[in-house]
């Protein structure tokens, strides 16, 4: 980690990089120079999760705040958009490098503070904090871009797939979910760090799973996953491949794993609608170790070689008087 009696001055160090400079602004100039309103400026930043004070006059801001409202105000959708698209745009966004954000802070100190370490003792101190974490920062920001980058690039593909409009909000997709059995009651007993390698195990795994399906994983809570995939065949595979990576991985708990198609609601990388809702109480019903999907799934995949459908008695769940659970398993292992 940073040497405590460097921590201020590579406090001070990172902010200026990441903030293009010191601040120097209020909000009453960061609105003057981005030709905008400081309701507008206040609202924003409020929206993408920073404090924002009462007073105007506050010298809180630098460069690279007012180059985030005039990029945000060159974006012609939102421009045109209500202020309440505009907040929710913000805000999701805001949401999600406040995530990022927390995660990587404890690497990136711990990068700088490995960095000074090994630096030349004879070199001028305050050039080594600097170089280590300028190093740092601009090691992980080219990071964060290309994953981004790549990560775009592949919803764009899905979003323009034959038959889907773009921009479309609404598209058939099969959503599943994957939970851990007994998760609360193994909370109780395990170490923190015990957990942390339980947590770690379950994300990797499904995430491999879901990934080498052509599925996508649209969030982690805890001991759940929720996944999509564009085809019932796809989401097929997902679900199975979930379940049998899992158990050959020791002390993983079993797995409950649902999956539901048709229409669902697109809106800031989450799901929405009776699909998403159908995928989550069939998840509550299954049996450990089992997959199951909804009647819509299952005459998909009617037809498909590798898979077995066994249908079941309907059953009650919050939401749905009747609901039809199908249990899927690969042909030749019923």
């Amino acid at each position: 980690m940073v040497p405590t009696e460097k921590s201020e001055q590579v406090q001070a160090i990172v902010e200026a990089y990441l903030l293009d400079g010191p601040r120097k602004y209020s909000r009453t100039e960061v609105a003057e120079r981005s030709k905008t309103s400081t309701a507008i400026t206040k609202r924003l930043w409020t929206a993408l999760g920073f404090p924002a004070g009462l007073d105007d006059d506050a010298v809180d801001y630098a460069e690279a705040d007012i180059a985030a409202v005039r990029n945000f105000r060159s974006l012609n959708i939102l421009s045109a958009a209500d202020s309440r698209q505009q907040a929710a745009t913000a805000r999701t966004l805001g949401q999600g490098m406040a995530r990022l954000a927390e995660w990587q802070v404890d690497l990136v100190l711990a990068e700088i503070g490995a960095r000074i370490a090994a630096a030349d003792p004879d070199a001028d101190p305050e050039e080594t904090v600097r170089s280590a974490a300028e190093g740092t920062l601009t090691t992980l920001e080219h990071l964060n871009t290309y994953a981004w980058r790549r990560h775009l690039a592949a919803a764009l593909s899905r979003s323009l797939d034959p038959g889907t409009s773009a921009g479309e909000t609404v598209r058939d997709l099969a959503v599943g979910f994957a939970d851990m059995v007994g998760y609360t009651r193994l909370t109780r007993h395990l170490h923190p760090d015990e957990l942390a390698l339980l947590l770690e195990s379950f994300e990797s795994t499904t995430t491999a799973a879901i990934t080498e399906n052509s599925g996508w994983v649209v969030k982690n809570v805890g001991d759940e996953v929720m996944f999509a995939a564009t085809n019932a065949v796809a989401a097929a595979r997902i679900a199975l491949a979930i379940q049998e990576s899992t158990m050959m991985v020791g002390g993983t708990p079993e797995l409950r794993v649902a999956v539901a198609y048709g229409p669902v609601l697109q809106r800031f990388g989450d799901l929405y609608g009776s699909v998403v809702n159908i995928a989550s109480r069939l998840t509550g019903v299954a049996r450990p170790g089992t997959v199951l999907v909804d009647d819509e799934e299952a005459a998909a995949l009617a037809g498909e070689a590798e898979f077995e459908i066994k249908n079941l008695r309907s059953v009650r769940v919050r939401g749905f008087n009747r609901l039809r659970p199908h249990v899927l398993r690969r042909k030749g292992n019923g």
